[in-house]
């Protein structure tokens, strides 16, 4: 099946093939066409150009003038849970801190308790809202973290759940197995540290990757070294929650263990950038936590004068950061983090796309890439996205080159 996108007023976010990630000060460059059109091919962009289109026999939809970018990609979510945790919102309210929540038995332990009783059926089928929610604000690839299981059975429970999601999404998926969120009930720290690590074999027949909350009152950097080693031995690459709650040694194991990514990052210092450089790793910061809790935000812009890439991702879970809506993520990275427009954009295309691993298949317009795309509506351009940031702009999301 063939689709021609014509009457394009901007067509935003191109990349030369092969290009995976952007750091430094190419982070400042969005590649733009005006008066563009782009066909899509089986779901896969197949040309693109200005001027007059190719003739062509294709579904052809008429952009009107709007803006043609691809769909956000959202590196780090735990969408798979049950219930809320509004209670929570109240503590946070009167003056309680997320150490002191979690100290009184609430947090992950709230939802982890929850989500033992809440049936698989009805966990995939409150999950999916969320993605659909998701999906309807433009995100096309997303990560999923277990985590709230905090035992074998309902953390395998969670995989297949997101499983589950991966097989029935027409975006793209990732799965990753966070076992190590917080210490399971019943079980004493070094006792649930070694579960961990007996539950992998299970785990890596569905995740992709493994992730420790690696940060004051969790786990430590000894901890988590040896459940990145267990994870290792079974396929599993590491995703590390590091430095959320204090400067936790989290981002230099997570380097030293070739991690795909280093999230949260909202307390920094220089050793922390002196580590990623010349690393793989993608430091991810999750701005919506910070705008929540009311923490520091991450120093992105000292990581792109270092020479770095930064993702930002939404953190879209029940206590933290209750939203997935990765325009406002990218609005809070210009508003909150002094980003550009054009960095944020890079941050939350193809730079979250790199930190799940899919920067090859989405996350930027190339010829050979997912045809996950947003159409705005017309007037739309990337400074406005942000500044706007609560003005409704899509027109139509597209995955895999179909309509969403």
């Amino acid at each position: 099946m063939k689709t021609l996108f014509v009457n394009i007023g901007t067509l935003a976010g191109i990349t030369e093939p092969g290009t995976l990630r952007k750091q430094g000060r190419e982070m400042d460059e969005v590649q733009c066409l005006e008066n563009a059109w782009l066909l899509v091919e089986d779901g896969l962009i197949k040309s693109f150009g200005t001027g007059n289109p190719p003739r062509v026999e294709a579904v052809t939809v008429d952009a009107e003038g709007g803006m043609l970018m691809p769909a956000f990609c959202d590196s780090h979510t735990h969408i798979v849970y049950a219930g809320s945790r509004d209670g929570e919102f109240l503590d946070k309210l009167r003056g309680l801190s997320y150490e002191e929540i979690a100290k009184r038995g609430g947090g992950i332990l709230n939802s982890a308790d929850l989500l033992h009783r809440t049936s698989e059926d009805e966990l995939y089928r409150q999950a999916m809202e969320r993605v659909r929610e998701m999906a309807a604000k433009g995100t096309g690839a997303m990560e999923i973290k277990s985590g709230y299981g905090l035992n074998p059975e309902d953390e395998l429970k969670m995989l297949r759940v997101i499983d589950r999601i991966r097989k029935t999404y027409p975006g793209i998926v990732r799965s990753t197995f966070l076992g190590a969120h917080a210490i399971g009930r019943g079980y004493t720290h070094e006792g649930y540290v070694q579960a961990v690590c007996d539950m992998m074999e299970d785990a890596s027949r569905y995740a992709d990757f493994v992730d420790v909350f690696c940060d004051e009152g969790f786990f430590t950097v000894e901890d988590t070294a040896h459940i990145l080693e267990a994870g290792a031995r079974f396929g599993l690459r590491p995703k590390i929650h590091a430095n959320e709650l204090a400067v936790s040694g989290g981002v230099q194991v997570g380097v030293k263990h070739r991690a795909l990514s280093v999230d949260h990052l909202e307390r920094t210092g220089d050793e922390e950038i002196e580590a990623l450089r010349g690393s793989q790793t993608m430091p991810t910061m999750l701005p919506g936590s910070s705008f929540f809790l009311g923490i520091p935000y991450g120093r992105a812009r000292d990581f792109i004068d270092a020479g770095l890439g930064v993702a930002l991702a939404s953190d879209y879970n029940p206590g933290s950061s209750p939203s997935g809506d990765m325009r406002f993520v990218m609005a809070l990275g210009c508003i909150r983090m002094r980003l550009t427009p054009q960095r944020a954009f890079n941050a939350v295309t193809l730079n979250s796309a790199c930190a799940m691993g899919v920067s090859d298949i989405t996350g930027s317009i190339a010829e050979g890439k997912r045809a996950d795309l947003i159409l705005t509506q017309p007037g739309w351009d990337i400074v406005k996205i942000p500044y706007l940031h609560h003005t409704p702009f899509i027109r139509q999301v597209f995955l895999g080159g179909e309509a969403y």
